[in-house]
């Protein structure tokens, strides 16, 4: 009897311990996303806490990691049928070919059910996460535009105002070289920090529809406007407008930001997300930064109140293979909640939520430039499709190498065009 007992004894702790896992398993949602900005971890990490307090018996292991890596590691994990619960995106075309392959949450039903939380967010801020009239994400925080920063006591320094024109800026590049300061810190190691160059230009040239047309396939990407575009980024290439080695520079590490605390650069075109950063890691360095938009270019048919940007700088999805959508439906508007925007705002990232401002001025300024802005263009690299996304960073990078020309650029991306967006 003992010996027949002791089988039975085990199958019932093993049942026991499988239970237990696989509870263990259902109740932990992982979250993950690219904050690396300390004050922004700190702002999900709070949330994160909040939402445990409210939910016991739920676990949420959150994983920050850096830009770059973080698309990298994403892909693999949804290629391996393995993404965390909740996760941070662009938007765009890189979440649609996830939603396409079946991996994402539709969230509609769960927005329905609380339209208090829905509502609360801009209208536009929805754009670039509804496919086929279904939401597969909510903004996470921050409207971000591409805008140039500067150094106002350089400018000052040297009598220098913001341009307005294309030929004002191409005097500021001379009187900065001549004092030995490279007028642009650029780290190009990443590609997407020279792609906003690129964008800008082109907006400034022909205004988005050339862009709206090659998408949508009623125009081309060989179109006039993007080879004008590379031909004015070679311009400011070959006039030295960029601090040295700028395209194997790597922006994740700081090494651009670093350019401009040592007055080594004065400007820099980069995304508004830059302001957390610069009150991060150099408070005293951010008392002396101003904004200014792109200047007009000769002949230029764009507005330059447009922006390149988006309304949420970045999104909350739920992929398919979370264990409990509806714990992790919570979680994200925990992440959404009253505390975590005001956490935002402190940290100089405003959350596209109705009313909603920041702290200081040149917060404000920015978002009155979106609000105001005829065109809010989404990145180039997250509204294409992956593959023309990433073609369009590897030309533009050529670009700036001088290593392509603007009508070999243009080529390969129409080609590539021609099969990515039927």
């Amino acid at each position: 009897m003992k010996q027949f007992l002791k089988p039975l004894a085990a199958a019932a702790v093993f049942a026991a311990f499988a239970a237990t896992t696989t509870a263990s398993i259902a109740d932990t949602i992982t979250e993950w996303d690219l904050k690396t900005v300390p004050a922004e971890q700190k702002a999900v990490d709070d949330a994160v806490t909040r939402f445990k307090a409210a939910n016991s018996g739920t676990d949420v292991q959150s994983v920050h990691t850096l830009n770059d890596a973080y698309k990298t590691k994403l892909k693999i994990a949804f290629g391996a049928g393995d993404p965390p619960c909740v996760f941070a995106s662009w938007g765009g075309g890189v979440l649609h070919e996830y939603v396409k392959s079946g991996q994402v949450v539709d969230l509609t039903p769960y927005l329905d059910k609380n339209p208090e939380f829905k509502n609360k967010f801009l209208a536009q801020s929805w754009t670039n996460v509804t496919f086929d009239g279904k939401i597969y994400g909510v903004a996470a925080d921050n409207t971000s535009i591409a805008t140039i920063f500067y150094n106002k006591e350089l400018f000052a320094k040297y009598n220098l105002q913001p341009p307005k024109t294309w030929d004002d800026l191409v005097n500021i590049i001379k009187v900065l070289k001549s004092h030995n300061i490279a007028p642009f810190a650029l780290a190009n190691k990443n590609k997407w920090t020279g792609s906003m160059y690129f964008m800008t230009l082109a907006d400034r040239i022909g205004g988005p529809q050339p862009f709206i047309n090659a998408v949508s396939r009623k125009g081309s990407f060989e179109d006039p406007t993007f080879i004008e575009a590379g031909k004015r980024l070679q311009e400011l290439v070959k006039m030295g407008a960029f601090a040295p080695g700028f395209n194997g520079l790597d922006y994740d590490t700081g090494a651009q930001r670093r350019l401009l605390y040592a007055d080594k650069a004065a400007m820099e075109l980069i995304g508004s997300w830059e302001i957390s950063a610069f009150k991060s890691e150099n408070p005293d360095f951010y008392k002396k930064v101003g904004t200014f938009e792109f200047p007009t270019v000769p002949g230029g048919k764009g507005d330059p109140k447009d922006v390149i940007g988006t309304v949420g700088d970045n999104f909350w999805s739920i992929s398919k293979s979370c264990k409990n959508p509806d714990a992790a439906f919570k979680l994200i508007q925990t992440l959404d909640d009253e505390q975590s925007v005001k956490d935002h705002i402190a940290t100089g990232r405003v959350p596209p939520i109705k009313g909603a401002r920041g702290d200081e001025p040149i917060v404000n300024n920015l978002l009155d430039e979106v609000a105001q802005a005829p065109s809010v263009q989404l990145w180039y690299d997250q509204l294409l499709p992956p593959q023309l996304g990433e073609l369009h960073k590897d030309t533009t990078q050529a670009l700036f190498g001088l290593t392509m020309t603007p009508e070999q650029a243009a080529a390969k991306m129409e080609a590539l065009a021609k099969t990515e967006l039927k």
